[in-house]
């Protein structure tokens, strides 16, 4: 005993939960090129917008407790999103959201998520660091990574103990809309069973697209949401949950009791205003646009096997040797986003759609790199 004390004094971490000890973390855009020491000219690893919205505090006392719920904000939200202020619940951007649903409705070491790979890794992270199992139902490139309903309600059937599914539409990294019928099909065989949690981080880009109807008709189904895309607003760490007002109600029970701080809700509240989201529009609109052209000047390079259609801010594009070109663009200051290790995306790089000269000089990168890929297959 006296030597296991004295261990522990030396190594403190081991005192850690044997679940997290095991844990790999997330690898956060930032967390990746921190690690590896790499500098940075061009970001387009992290999915942001490539403007920022200048910005600044009308309140500035800091002296009290913020409102555990910013009535403004909910209220705002509500309005930009058709639903009631009862079916709101901010979130300190949408991690949290994923990690208070996990906390909420998954015991350890018992009950399950089910998740459809490739997907944002913050699911599987969450649940694990909770002691929930992970149960991925890994989708394919040739049906565009739609998950298979049929395949889920059995999964469902055969395996009690999920208690949540994940579903990332528009996806990420693949950038790919769930068809409203299959998130239909799927709300369907979880009743009863398990909350559907649909992740819309990125469906301003899409807008037509989003699933908050089958709020009106699904209790069970939580939407996703946040201010971090579209709204220009990573900084500034600010979600939503979307759901019935009695899945709300167990969520307030588990999270902090003031986990927006005050300068957050006055920023979010702004960003909320009529104009400002008429501004969010026309900013997600020309990144669109962008995105559309930038798809057509990737599709021409040689070494570019594919380009992926998406709904979102970025594009999934498959090289020839894709972990060449990522290291050959980092060499560059350019910083992509590697998917090479994601189930069915062998040689896949994902590239954030950035301003109109970043997409430029991206592209001549790419095809001096690719250039000179080539050259050395011919001279082999």
């Amino acid at each position: 005993m006296a030597d296991y004390c004295a261990e522990i004094a030396e190594a403190p971490e081991r005192l850690a939960r044997p679940e997290v000890q095991k844990l790999t973390p997330y690898q956060s855009a930032r967390r990746i090129v921190a690690a590896a020491g790499g500098r940075g000219d061009i970001w387009l690893n992290a999915n942001e917008s490539a403007e920022s919205v200048p910005m600044a505090l009308q309140n500035e006392r800091f002296n009290r407790y913020p409102e555990p719920q910013p009535e403004a904000v909910v209220e705002a939200y509500a309005s930009y999103a058709g639903v009631s202020p009862e079916q709101i619940l901010v979130t300190r951007g949408g991690d949290e959201g994923i990690e208070l649903l996990v906390r909420t409705f998954c015991r350890p070491g018992e009950d399950a998520v089910l998740q459809f790979p490739p997907t944002y890794g913050m699911y599987a992270v969450s649940a694990e660091t909770n002691g929930a199992k992970v149960i991925n139902l890994i989708t394919a490139p040739d049906r565009g990574w739609v998950p298979d309903a049929a395949e889920a309600s059995h999964t469902l059937d055969t395996r009690p103990e999920v208690k949540l599914v994940f579903a990332c539409s528009p996806g990420n990294p693949t950038g790919t809309l769930i068809p409203m019928g299959v998130l239909r099909k799927l709300a369907q065989v979880a009743a009863g069973r398990a909350l559907l949690v649909i992740d819309e981080a990125y469906i301003e880009f899409s807008p037509a697209d989003t699933a908050v109807d089958l709020l009106k008709e699904f209790p069970h189904v939580v939407i996703i949401r946040t201010l971090s895309k579209a709204f220009a607003l990573a900084g500034l760490r600010c979600g939503f949950l979307l759901t019935s007002p009695g899945v709300i109600g167990m969520l307030k029970k588990v999270i902090a009791p003031y986990p927006i701080p005050s300068p957050v809700a006055d920023l979010a509240a702004q960003a909320l205003t009529p104009a400002a989201v008429s501004a969010m529009r026309q900013r997600a609109a020309a990144a669109v646009m962008r995105r559309c052209e930038l798809e057509v000047a990737l599709e021409d390079l040689p070494g570019v096997e594919a380009v992926f259609p998406s709904a979102s801010n970025f594009l999934l594009a498959e090289f020839s040797d894709g972990p060449q070109v990522f290291k050959a663009m980092w060499d560059r200051g350019i910083i992509l986003r590697d998917q090479n290790r994601q189930p069915t995306l062998a040689n896949c790089i994902r590239i954030t759609v950035g301003t109109q000269d970043e997409n430029d000089e991206l592209l001549a990168a790419l095809r001096e790199v690719l250039g000179a890929c080539a050259s050395q297959g011919e001279a082999k």
